[in-house]
C-alpha cells in the first residue's frame, strides 16, 4: 500500500466513525464571508504541522498565529491542513482562522472525497477546496469540482501525471494544480510541473506545488508559466522568509527551464554539446539533435565570441554560457584550467556585462557554473542557470545536495583543468549519482541526492552507448570527444556520436 493509498483508508475510516465533519462543531449554514481564492500575488502559505514526508515541523503549532504571522507579511491566500493522521490538521483550525482572518482567502487542503466533504468545507469557511485528480474517479471529480462552484467557492484541482490531466478535460477547472510531489513515494522533482504543463490544454491559472524551498524555487516555477505558488514547510519554519519569496513575484526571468523539460523524450537523454566556437558546428548539431549548446566564456582554447551568439540568434536550440566565477581548487593557491587561471582566493566575481545582456536580449537561455561559485551566489550572479561540480568522491556527491538549482551537472575532476578535458567520472562514482535519481524518476528535493543524473566528461561516440545503457542519464554534455582540433568540431565525429545515441535510446 502506497503512502498515498494509507492516507485514503484513513480517511474513510473517520467518516465512517465521526461523519464528515469529523467531530467539528460547523453550523448548518456558512456564516463567514467568501474571499475568491488566489489574489495577486498569487503565493499561498499552508498551515500544517508536521508530514508524512519530514515528520514532526511543528507539532505545538498555534494555527491561527501562524496564519496571523503570514497576512501580517502580505499573504492574502492561506491553506489549511485539516487531516489529522498525517498531518496534524483539524476543521476546527480552519475555522478559527477563517474566523479571526475573514479578509483572507482559505484553501481547504484535505483528501476529500466526495460532495458532502465539499459542503462541510463550505460551512466550515473555506474559500476554495483541493480536489485530488489522483483519489477520485472522473465522474467524483466532475461532480466535487461542480458541487463547488454551485456553493460560490473555488475549488483547485491537483493533476500528477498525464491521466489526472485526462480526468479533467470535461470540465477544464479554474485553477488547476501541479504537484512536485510523487505522492506514492512522497519523493520531490521541481522540473516534475514543468514537464506535465505543456499537457495542460485548458485556460486555466496553474499553481505550482511543493518542494519550494525559497526565491529562486519561486523563480522556477514563475519562470515556467506558472502564475501562483504554494509553499509550505519553508513558511511554517520560517513566517520571515515569505518577504522573499513575494519579492519573485514581477521579476524578468528566462523560460531556460521550461523550454528545456519541453525536450524531454523518456528514454532519450538530453543532448547538450559544449565548447562551440563556429556557427558551422552550432547548426550542424541543432540539425543533428542537440537540445543545449555550450559556449565557454573564460580563457580557454574554446572561448567564444559573443559576436557568435548573435550570428546564431534564429537557431532553435537552447544556448548556454559557461563560465568560471571562482578558484577550482581551495586545496591550492593556483592552478591553470583549460577555462581560465586563477590566481589566490575571494569571493567569485560578478558576470560580464555582456553576458548579461545576451541573457536579456535571449540570445542566452541559462548560465553554466563550472568554478567554486557557492549555493548562496549563483542565483546572485544569474537566473536563470545551473551549477556544474567536478566529481573525484563522496563528498562531491554529498555537495551536490545543498545547490538550489533543480539540476546539478556531474563533470570529472582534475587537478588542472575545470572542464574539456576528456576524462570520465569513475564509473563507480557514476553508478552512485544515477543509482540516486533512477534516471528518468522523481528526485528526493529535500536532500536533493536523488536528482536525475546530468554527465560530461569522456563523452563521445565510442562512450557514449554504454553511458546510456548503463546510467540513464537525463541529460548529457559532450565536448572535446567530438573536436578534431580544440573549439572545432568533427563532423565525423559528430554524427556517430548522434547515432550511438539514437541507437541505444530506450524510446
Amino acid at each position: 500500500m502506497s503512502v498515498l493509498d494509507r492516507i485514503v483508508a484513513q480517511r474513510r475510516r473517520r467518516i465512517e466513525t465521526q461523519g464528515h465533519a469529523l467531530g467539528a462543531s460547523l453550523p448548518a449554514a456558512r456564516t463567514l464571508p467568501h474571499v475568491a481564492f488566489g489574489a495577486d500575488p498569487f503565493l499561498v502559505c499552508e498551515v500544517k504541522r508536521r508530514s508524512p514526508s519530514r515528520g514532526e515541523i511543528a507539532p505545538d503549532l498555534d494555527a491561527l498565529a501562524q496564519a496571523r504571522l503570514y497576512a501580517e507579511r502580505g499573504v492574502r491566500s492561506i491553506s489549511v491542513l485539516t487531516e489529522e493522521d498525517n498531518f496534524g490538521g483539524s476543521l476546527d483550525d480552519l475555522a478559527a482562522i477563517k474566523t479571526a482572518l475573514p479578509h483572507v482567502a482559505v484553501l481547504r487542503k484535505d483528501f476529500l472525497l466526495d460532495e458532502e466533504d465539499v459542503e462541510v468545507s463550505w460551512r466550515a469557511g473555506a474559500d476554495a477546496v483541493l480536489l485530488l485528480a489522483s483519489v477520485l474517479d472522473a465522474g467524483a471529480l466532475a461532480a466535487m469540482h461542480r458541487k463547488a462552484r454551485d456553493l460560490g467557492m473555488q475549488a483547485l484541482v491537483e493533476v500528477h501525471d498525464e491521466a489526472d490531466v485526462e480526468k479533467c478535460r470535461s470540465f477544464a477547472p479554474e485553477l488547476t494544480g501541479i504537484n512536485s510531489r510523487d505522492l506514492a513515494t512522497f519523493s520531490v522533482d521541481l522540473l516534475h510541473p514543468l514537464t506535465l504543463k505543456p499537457r495542460i490544454d485548458w485556460r486555466t491559472r496553474l499553481l505550482f506545488e511543493s518542494g519550494v524551498r525559497g526565491p529562486e524555487d519561486v523563480m522556477l516555477a514563475l519562470s515556467a508559466g506558472f502564475e501562483g505558488v504554494l509553499v509550505g514547510e519553508t513558511a511554517v519554519r520560517s513566517p520571515d522568509s515569505v518577504a522573499g519569496l513575494l519579492s519573485a513575484f514581477g521579476q524578468r526571468l528566462g523560460d531556460f527551464w521550461a523550454r528545456l523539460c519541453a525536450r524531454i523524450r523518456p528514454g532519450r537523454p538530453l543532448v547538450k554539446i559544449c565548447g562551440i566556437t563556429r556557427a558551422a558546428d552550432a547548426e550542424r548539431a541543432a540539425a543533428l539533435g542537440a537540445d543545449a549548446l555550450g559556449f565557454v566564456f573564460a580563457q580557454s582554447k574554446r572561448r567564444a565570441q559573443p559576436a557568435l551568439l548573435r550570428d546564431l540568434a534564429d537557431l532553435d536550440v537552447l544556448k548556454v554560457a559557461v563560465v568560471v566565477t571562482g578558484e577550482s581548487d581551495k586545496s591550492a593557491s593556483r592552478y591553470s584550467a583549460d577555462f581560465a587561471e586563477y590566481r589566490g582566493a575571494g569571493s567569485p566575481a560578478g558576470l560580464d556585462p555582456e553576458l548579461k545582456e545576451l541573457l536579456d536580449e535571449g540570445l542566452l537561455h541559462a548560465v553554466q557554473f563550472h568554478g567554486d561559485e557557492q549555493p548562496e551566489e549563483c542565483a546572485a550572479l544569474a537566473f536563470p542557470y545551473y551549477k556544474a561540480l567536478r566529481v573525484r568522491g563522496p563528498a562531491e556527491v554529498a555537495a551536490m545536495a545543498s545547490y538550489r538549482c533543480p539540476r546539478v551537472l556531474a563533470d570529472a575532476w582534475s587537478p588542472h583543468a575545470a572542464g574539456g578535458t576528456g576524462q570520465q567520472i569513475p564509473r563507480v562514482l557514476a553508478r552512485e549519482l544515477a543509482g540516486h535519481g533512477g534516471g528518468h524518476a522523481g528526485s528526493a528535493r529535500e536532500t536533493r541526492t536523488g536528482m536525475p543524473l546530468w554527465l560530461a566528461g569522456g563523452l563521445g561516440p565510442d562512450t557514449v552507448g554504454e553511458v546510456i545503457r548503463e546510467l540513464s542519464p537525463e541529460l548529457i554534455d559532450a565536448s572535446s570527444g567530438l573536436e578534431e582540433s580544440p573549439g572545432c568540431k568533427d563532423r565525423t565525429k559528430l554524427e556517430n556520436y548522434f547515432r550511438e545515441i539514437d541507437r541505444n535510446a530506450h524510446i
